[in-house]
């Protein structure tokens, strides 16, 4: 296998585009991402292009990034149409590195687009259960107990919203909206539509128990989340008042990154005082909904040199892409798995990285990963966290972009965004976020749920250029 080099890396800034296409947030990252490196569009001999919802949302199932990429001159070339769920950008950067480490191509491309927010939100949040088994989901419906609350969690939940009231009524009172007849039509015409659309795949009587995965603003993976958490928090005395410091710490990276969805800081009180999603989880505690494109291009050691990029090239030390596999909830999962194949491939191990990207689509998902990758030894994440290690300037800060909760999480471009991330900070090129020191970095990204753990996952490891 030949060695691979990240020669450019591009982002655009994650947020609410309603007026642009996939298309348009295509050419938004594709021709910067080609000028970083004063390439031409010639130049790209294979790529691969991620999304997830086009199809649901707008009926392009088929031919996704020939369509999104003839309007910029790029055709000709093998294209590959990557879903992975949320892992589906990070996918289509470990394809596009394995095209050229196996000695195939010279120069690849990894895309990622991605268009979640619509004014439909029922729409949006039945698009995620594309990241389950639909074929089996009214099995997963009759066992969404499983994740229910006991009534001891009732009570923990009572007790909190309690003690945060003062701060939540303030909060609703400052954002109350007069509701009209007209917006409550819109809103039954919203369900409507996307029930008519779900009884066609799945029968009408599986939709109306659907209910019971939209128990609020709130997709069902925030259950699994949600649930984890708990049981986390149980066995290992992990506290809620961890899980807003990570997010207060995610949101205070978030501020200093100008590609970030949010660009505010939230205190832990303020975080704890947010709304409830699913217990213990607020809604400052997980990923935004919003759109947003990524992308990166990879060549070999000798076309690095042969186009004088030697001072940009960030090299791959490891990139590992797996699935996920049935096991009880207490067997080693998915991401501890992985990350010991990428240090093993690497030669190196969780305490030769400076810094990390996780998937954070909840505060619980960075406490999780950073034991899964070895940062600190199981259930004690929380602890970490609260030590301050996590946070620009610790020991090992994690998601210096501000992660998904706080940069935004629009699926198909998630994983690319984490290695623009990595890209920006092992150049030296991070500004106020930047992490001090920063020659290795590692990426974990997942997507979807297949019983206890992620469906895919992707783990990813660089090297900052040599000097």
């Amino acid at each position: 296998m030949r060695e691979v080099y990240v020669v450019a890396a591009h982002t655009v800034k994650f947020g609410k585009y309603i007026d642009k296409s996939i298309k348009d947030l295509t050419a938004d990252t594709v021709m910067p991402c080609l000028k970083e490196a004063n390439l031409d569009k010639k130049d790209i001999q294979a790529l691969w292009f991620s999304n997830s919802g086009w199809g649901y949302n707008k009926g392009q199932d088929c031919i996704r990034g020939q369509v999104a990429l003839r309007p910029l001159g790029i055709e000709s070339i093998p294209m590959t149409n990557v879903e992975n769920a949320c892992a589906g950008g990070s996918t289509a950067f470990h394809h596009a590195w394995l095209g050229v480490a196996s000695g195939l191509y010279d120069m690849t491309m990894a895309v990622g687009a991605e268009k979640l927010y619509d004014h439909n939100k029922m729409k949006v949040f039945a698009g995620f259960l594309g990241g389950l088994d639909i074929e089996n989901i009214a099995d997963i419906i009759a066992n969404i107990s499983f994740y229910g609350m006991t009534e001891q969690d009732k009570k923990d939940m009572q007790t909190h919203v309690a003690k945060y009231a003062t701060l939540v009524k303030k909060d609703k009172a400052r954002k109350k909206r007069r509701t009209t007849v007209k917006d409550r039509f819109n809103e039954y015409w919203d369900m409507f539509k996307v029930f008519v659309r779900l009884s066609d795949a799945v029968g009408t009587d599986t939709v109306k128990q659907m209910r019971k995965l939209f128990t609020g603003d709130h997709s069902p993976f925030m259950d699994v989340y949600g649930f984890a958490a708990r049981q986390h928090m149980k066995k290992f005395g992990s506290t809620i008042e961890q899980l807003a410091l990570i997010a207060s710490k995610n949101h205070f990276h978030s501020s200093l990154n100008s590609n970030a969805q949010y660009n505010f800081t939230v205190s832990p009180e303020q975080v704890l005082a947010d709304r409830i999603v699913t217990w213990p989880l607020t809604r400052a505690m997980c990923a935004p909904i919003g759109d947003g494109s990524a992308s990166a291009i990879l060549c070999d050691g000798e076309t690095v040199k042969k186009l004088g990029l030697s001072s940009q090239a960030v090299k791959v030390r490891a990139s590992v892409l797996g699935s996920g596999r049935e096991r009880s909830f207490d067997d080693t999962d998915i991401g501890e798995r992985l990350s010991k194949i990428a240090y093993e491939k690497a030669g190196l191990g969780p305490e030769d990285m400076h810094f990390a990207e996780v998937h954070d689509a909840s505060a619980y998902g960075e406490l999780h990963q950073a034991e899964a990758l070895g940062f600190c030894k199981e259930g004690e994440g929380g602890r970490f966290a609260e030590s301050g290690a996590t946070k620009l300037g610790g020991k090992v800060p994690i998601n210096v972009s501000g992660g998904l909760e706080s940069r935004g999480h629009p699926i198909g471009a998630s994983g690319l965004a984490q290695i623009h991330e990595l890209v920006t900070q092992l150049r030296g090129h991070g500004g106020k976020r930047q992490v001090e020191g920063a020659k290795i970095a590692i990426a974990e990204n997942g997507g979807g749920a297949l019983g206890q753990e992620e469906a895919a996952m992707c783990i990813h490891i660089l090297e900052a250029p040599s000097k």
